[in-house]
């Protein structure tokens, strides 16, 4: 696996550590994940089992009421 090193504004390396300690991962896998996403658009393997799911009331459409009746343009 190859690895990278790069430069960044100390500030903004603090917000990137605060981000991995959220999600529970090393900085190095945090920018690993970020860096993947971005370069192949695929969602993490667990991505919507961690987001969770809604479990609330059923939800319902609303009445979209009549549509109007539009005259021709021919």
């Amino acid at each position: 696996m190859a690895q990278l090193h790069f430069y960044i504004p100390d500030l903004i390396a603090d917000k990137i550590k605060i981000k991995a300690e959220h999600a529970h991962l090393s900085v190095s896998k945090y920018l690993a994940e970020l860096a993947k996403r971005e370069v192949t658009n695929e969602w993490p393997e667990d991505y919507f089992e961690k987001l969770g799911k809604w479990e609330g009331e059923t939800l319902q459409r609303p009445s979209q009421g009549t549509l109007e009746k539009r005259e021709s343009i021919d």
